[in-house]
């Protein structure tokens, strides 16, 4: 199969921009196709490192001077905005690039939705889709991949949707090269995102005041927004590189993910989980279908249950949590799952007879198959 991957406009693809979890898809999407021998065109900024068998250069760093100005994204939030000059100059010429190198039946990954609406419009014999949704402005593409069960059921809802045979959900999917598992944590809690109070930094810095332990809070933005002054048991590691990141997600006791909003999925409890490290999160969108309650965490409702899980937190087994991981969200097992969707997704348009389309020589239906950890 061959795939033309438009990354973000705003952003590079590199594993150091790890704040941008969509950034991070469009890395490991390409690794991931590239290590299961298909073709992968990547269209981004020039000082891109990914793994492909092309990388096109649609921006470079005048582009996000232009739009951007000087900023320093790992203290501030990211820019963007669909209207800007990087969003734009990227559309241009990503249309022109992938014109040069496009063939029957290839797919257009368009993973900033809308925002690549026009390149997607542009090559309506391309076969478009909205690889990860995790947000939930209306679908830019005629096929759609949720993170979640949680954000397609408000996807549709929202926009009254109907639902379409050929969209799915495929979880978000990690390396696990990148996380070192840890049996023996140190002794303190974690939070790691956008500080902001809608991701519950609040919660967990209560919650860790009311447990006399230790908080450490690593992500753009500033904790004084949230609680200031900053509480004496509080850490502000600001934004961390990858390895930092591991390093302490893996020496944590815990992550506190107490997200006030409905989380499309919460990317960063599932790589605590491949740290072994056990998570402590709100009771609803991915988490519902991610963290397995009793054994990869809790999911809590009020401040009495999350004092409650921070307290017994060493009930649930470091080892359960890499298992849950590792069999259900990494690029082994992820890449599986797209390739049974990208298939179904040919026979729709090679001919072969779409929805009522008969394979004789399938062996299983697994793609859709959990795999749950022992608790034994």
């Amino acid at each position: 199969m061959r795939f033309h991957i438009l990354s973000l406009p705003h952003t590079v693809t590199r594993s150091d921009y790890s704040a941008c979890a969509f950034t991070q898809k469009v890395l490991k999407m390409c690794k991931m196709m590239m290590e299961r021998g298909h073709t992968v065109y990547h269209y981004g900024h020039k000082d891109s490192q990914v793994e492909c068998t092309e990388h096109i250069p649609v921006t470079f760093n005048e582009d996000l001077q232009i739009a951007y100005g000087s900023y320093d994204w790992r203290k501030e939030f990211f820019k963007h905005n669909t209207s800007d000059h990087a969003h734009q100059i990227f559309n241009k010429r990503a249309i022109v690039e992938v014109e040069k190198r496009k063939q029957a039946n290839d797919f257009l990954l368009c993973f900033w939705g809308f925002a690549h609406e026009p390149i997607a419009d542009a090559h309506p014999d391309l076969i478009a889709i909205e690889p990860g949704i995790g947000c939930t402005n209306k679908p830019c593409t005629k096929y759609s991949i949720f993170e979640s069960y949680a954000v397609m059921n408000v996807v549709y809802g929202k926009y009254g949707i109907s639902p379409n045979w050929y969209d799915a959900v495929i979880p978000n999917y990690f390396d696990p090269s990148d996380f070192e598992f840890n049996p023996t944590p140190k002794d303190y809690f974690l939070f790691v995102g956008r500080i902001i109070d809608s991701k519950g930094v609040g919660i967990a810095i209560d919650v860790t005041k009311c447990l006399g332990v230790r908080l450490l809070i690593a992500g753009q933005g500033d904790v004084t927004s949230i609680r200031d002054p900053i509480p004496d048991h509080v850490t502000v590691m600001g934004y961390v590189e990858p390895h930092q990141r591991s390093e302490i997600m893996r020496n944590a006791k815990a992550l506190f993910a107490p997200t006030h909003f409905n989380e499309p999925f919460g990317g960063v409890t599932i790589e605590a989980l491949f740290c072994g490290t056990p998570t402590i999160t709100s009771d609803w969108g991915g988490f519902a279908e991610n963290n397995l309650h009793g054994i990869t965490g809790y999911r809590c409702r009020t401040i009495e249950q999350f004092v409650w899980a921070g307290k017994n937190i060493d009930k649930i087994s470091r080892k359960a949590c890499r298992q849950w991981a590792m069999n259900n969200f990494s690029l082994d097992r992820i890449g599986l799952m797209y390739e049974e969707y990208f298939n179904t997704l040919l026979k729709v348009h090679d001919g072969s007879g779409g929805f009522y389309a008969t394979n004789d020589e399938r062996k299983e239906l697994d793609w859709l198959n959990r795999y749950y950890p022992s608790t034994s």
